[in-house]
């Protein structure tokens, strides 16, 4: 599809996301510096990376040479940023770490059983780590040859009844297993990061005729769904918990529709109001991941032009110049002229002969406005829909009219296309864009709008073989 914004608006977000990823590969810590030697029995001699991460992104924090069959050394004089680590040995090995304040620690494994035979000294975050690991290797086999046998079978018979038992009892024994490190390590860095990345427990709660209330159920777990989360801890921001507990409710859990979405976004960035790096990092998440080109979302102009308005003020928005803050409400204020639920703005500008048509004057119970250019190869693909739609209603007396408006053409261009497709609904052209400035927005072509009879945009965002759809919906 092609754009006719004005606005790199993505890259912008882009580099608004990224650019201060660099920034964590050192930290600003207590301690003087970072002396970790792994080694690995029976790696070749090659190189190793310690990749770090931040949100969803990676980075390489540092490398080493693989000497003496299998011995790796990563030191630097400024600590690295606290947080999660792989080691990465291509084709050979891969190893978690766990990188807090205190950097001088030895592990030592084999490549063979890596995570089994782990012997770890000087780091209490490492030694949890993968007491945790060896302990999910061997527990997480278990669970899922019971949970795929109950899966078969049908519930309140016996034999579902005995593995049910059994699958209760290997969760326990989980839960057990994470308490413990709550009981003896609550402050350890390992403690704090596995804690985080547990889900909230499903509650049950009962309608008034005794069945379960899903509804309820799910607005209690997504309101629970960061509990667990210290969001004053940047740590965290390093690890794959953060991002990953993000998008789950953002996208998952959250209904994908611009009013839950801006509930759950409001909710969430609330309470990390004043904590700079997670309010900065869940702003751009959300800003980018609904950025209007990037989500099937219908509306999600609605979504920019909130997050905007409210989060990316100068206030707020500490991360970027005063320009960049002034272009991104600009952008909102061309937005929110058009969102779903307002009422469509008048448009005239003149068709094929001359004549200034104007939207206003067509009554049917429904107007698709329909821009988009000639040229516009997702257009060219569309258009032709919309023309056998469009006679389809002619034929069955249907009160649906078409108003379409051609962007980033000329005089020549838009009347032989009018004639080659066969557009016999209203045509307009404006070369200048005044006619649609600041009423209906377009960020890419074609662009679609369906108006009901007071002229109220009941939809947008969405292909030609959707409006019907939408039609018969609005009539029930």
């Amino acid at each position: 599809r092609q754009k006719v914004s004005k606005i790199e608006f993505l890259q912008f977000l882009l580099l608004l996301l990224f650019s201060f990823s660099a920034l964590f590969v050192f930290a600003q810590a207590d301690s003087e510096g970072a002396d970790i030697r792994v080694t690995v029995d029976g790696l070749t001699n090659s190189k190793a990376y310690l990749i770090g991460q931040f949100g969803d992104q990676y980075f390489r924090a540092d490398s080493s040479q693989i000497v003496d069959g299998g011995k790796m050394h990563f030191t630097t004089e400024e600590p690295y940023e606290p947080g999660f680590y792989f080691v990465f040995v291509q084709n050979q090995v891969t190893l978690q770490v766990l990188i807090d304040n205190d950097q001088v620690f030895e592990m030592n494994t084999r490549k063979a059983d890596p995570a089994g035979a782990m012997v770890v000294t000087g780091s209490l975050d490492n030694e949890l780590l993968f007491k945790n690991l060896k302990f999910e290797t061997e527990l997480n086999p278990k669970l899922s040859v019971v949970t795929n046998k109950l899966s078969a079978l049908t519930e309140g018979t016996a034999e579902y009844d005995k593995l049910k038992a059994q699958q209760d009892e290997l969760v326990n024994q989980r839960k057990k297993h994470l308490a413990s490190f709550s009981e003896q390590y609550p402050n350890s860095f390992f403690t704090i990061f596995k804690m985080a990345g547990q889900n909230p427990e499903l509650t049950y709660p009962k309608k008034a005729d005794g069945t379960l209330d899903t509804a309820k159920q799910v607005f209690n777990y997504r309101n629970a769904f960061w509990d667990n989360v210290d969001l004053t801890d940047e740590r965290l921001l390093r690890t794959p918990v953060v991002f990953n507990k993000l998008k789950k409710y953002m996208k998952e859990i959250t209904p994908q529709v611009p009013d839950s979405i801006i509930a759950s976004a409001d909710r969430l960035i609330g309470r990390v109001i004043g904590e700079n790096e997670y309010y900065k990092f869940f702003c751009n998440w959300i800003a980018l991941n609904y950025e209007p080109e990037k989500t099937t979302v219908m509306d999600p102009q609605a979504i920019s032009v909130h997050m905007v308005r409210n989060y990316f003020t100068k206030e707020r928005a500490f991360w970027e110049d005063t320009v960049q803050i002034w272009r991104l409400q600009q952008r909102a204020e061309e937005m929110e002229a058009s969102l779903i639920r307002l009422k469509g703005a008048n448009v005239i500008a003149k068709d094929p002969s001359g004549v200034k048509r104007s939207l206003y004057d067509m009554k049917a119970d429904y107007v698709v406005v329909y821009m988009y250019n000639p040229t516009c190869e997702h257009c060219m693909e569309q258009t032709p829909k919309l023309v056998e739609y469009y006679n389809q209603w002619k034929e069955k007396g249907e009160s649906v009219e078409v108003y379409a408006i051609a962007l980033g053409t000329d005089n020549e261009e838009w009347t032989n296309y009018i004639r080659t497709v066969g557009m016999k609904w209203t045509n307009v052209f404006d070369p200048t864009n005044r006619a649609i400035f600041k009423k209906y927005y377009v960020d890419i072509t074609p662009e679609v709008y369906v108006l009901d009879k007071d002229k109220v945009i009941i939809a947008k965002n969405i292909n030609v073989d959707q409006i019907q759809g939408v039609i018969d919906r609005d009539r029930k």
